[in-house]
């Protein structure tokens, strides 16, 4: 019998990075991946792990009345620690910074099995922002055996806290593996209108901008002012057609729906299953985005993003030049965006320098790293990029 791994997820973007380090584990052949959806988002991880052709192979029935933070986090850790002492994994891997995080990680160590925290070291410095995400990660980083960092700046923030060096390596981020894997796929997608406009880009008739603003910082009048962006881009630019992935909080969708009223060329759908994101984005000339997930996926397509957000821990792409911190200012989005939409070559000089995520080998580099805490594998060497920053393999 191979020794068992715990792979959870209770978000959409836990399972789009947890899918293909199962796949790996799988293709190594000397660990057996146990995928256990939390019960946090259980429609959204479903679908996510479809995208790669799996299930989960646990699934947590929790109990929720309130939906408040306190109950799902008391309920994960109490369907996880009966998991935990009937099966007994050899080491657990937990991922980012949700409350299924913070859960796994605290039912894993509290268990003694050994915590591997992936993607391990992102930090913004506030606490208050992104809210609870923050403390969720620093908390993890106090109980995790393996922190896997998909940079070098998040494992210097590790180094910083007195983490021990031989216990962080810099393997990428594996969300870079599934956009790659997923958009390659070119899977049909389910909105004939999405798939229009994908076609117009594809043919030169029109350049796509992706718009996403689901942060909850984002709502309200941030929102308003996002909005009053886009239809100013649309009105000054014929040749443009944004899709716009609204929020699932109907409130937050009517908020889009009312400002983007009668405005030509936008397409507001609901969330779309990762596969049309990943190769929506693809396509996309500019991407206006919240999201930390496409932060990290758009250099890989050549693909500038103008970040929604007054803070973000994803400041490599701001470093590597492929991303810009544009806030919620109206003034500013339209003003950015205009830059790159008048002048292509200073877009394409944006992502010129590559990916800063990774290179699509994290999951292989996550499965080594695990063989080798568990004793069955040498210690893997860090993401190549990231080689002079490291001593040996270790950071």
């Amino acid at each position: 019998m191979l020794p068992e791994v715990f792979l959870i997820a209770g978000t959409r973007p836990e399972a789009i990075k947890l899918a293909p380090v199962a796949a790996a584990m799988r293709a190594a052949g000397r660990l057996s991946p146990v995928l256990v959806a939390s019960g946090q988002h259980p429609t959204m991880v479903t679908q996510a792990l479809a995208a790669f052709d799996v299930e989960a192979d646990v699934t947590l029935p929790l109990q929720r009345v309130t939906g408040s933070q306190p109950e799902l986090l008391t309920e994960m850790i109490k369907q996880l620690d009966s998991l935990l002492e009937t099966r007994r994994p050899a080491a657990v891997i937990v991922q980012g910074d949700t409350t299924t995080t913070l859960a796994g990680a605290m039912a894993a160590f509290w268990r003694r099995i050994p915590v591997v925290h992936l993607e391990a070291g992102l930090r913004s410095g506030d606490l208050d922002s992104p809210f609870p995400e923050e403390a969720n990660r620093k908390l993890v980083g106090q109980l995790a055996a393996l922190h896997l960092a998909p940079t070098a700046l998040a494992a210097t923030n590790l180094l910083d806290e007195s983490v021990a060096p031989a216990n962080v390596l810099i393997t990428g981020n594996t969300v870079v593996d599934a956009a790659i894997e997923i958009a390659a796929r070119e899977l049909p997608f389910d909105d004939a209108r999405v798939a229009a406009a994908v076609d117009a880009a594809e043919h030169g008739e029109a350049r796509l901008v992706l718009v996403t603003a689901h942060r909850r910082e984002s709502w309200g009048e941030p929102l308003e002012r996002i909005l009053r962006a886009v239809k100013r881009l649309v009105e000054a630019y014929p040749d443009i057609r944004v899709v716009l992935p609204a929020h699932a909080n109907p409130a937050v969708r009517a908020q889009v729906e009312a400002g983007l009223a009668g405005v030509p060329r936008v397409t507001i759908t609901d969330p779309l299953p990762y596969p049309s994101l990943a190769r929506l984005l693809s396509h996309a000339y500019l991407a206006l985005t919240d999201s930390g997930g496409i932060q990290e996926e758009a250099p890989t397509f050549g693909v500038p993003a103008l970040v929604l957000r007054e803070v973000t821990e994803r400041v490599e792409s701001l470093h590597a030049g492929c991303a810009k911190l544009v806030g919620t200012d109206e003034d500013l989005i339209v003003a950015e965006a205009a830059r790159l939409l008048d002048d292509p070559a200073l877009r394409e000089a944006m992502t010129a320098s590559g990916n800063p995520y990774g290179d699509g080998l994290a999951s292989t580099r996550t499965e080594q790293a695990v063989a080798a805490l568990l004793g069955l594998a040498p210690i893997p060497s860090p993401m190549p990029d990231f080689a002079q920053s490291t001593s040996g393999s270790l950071v």
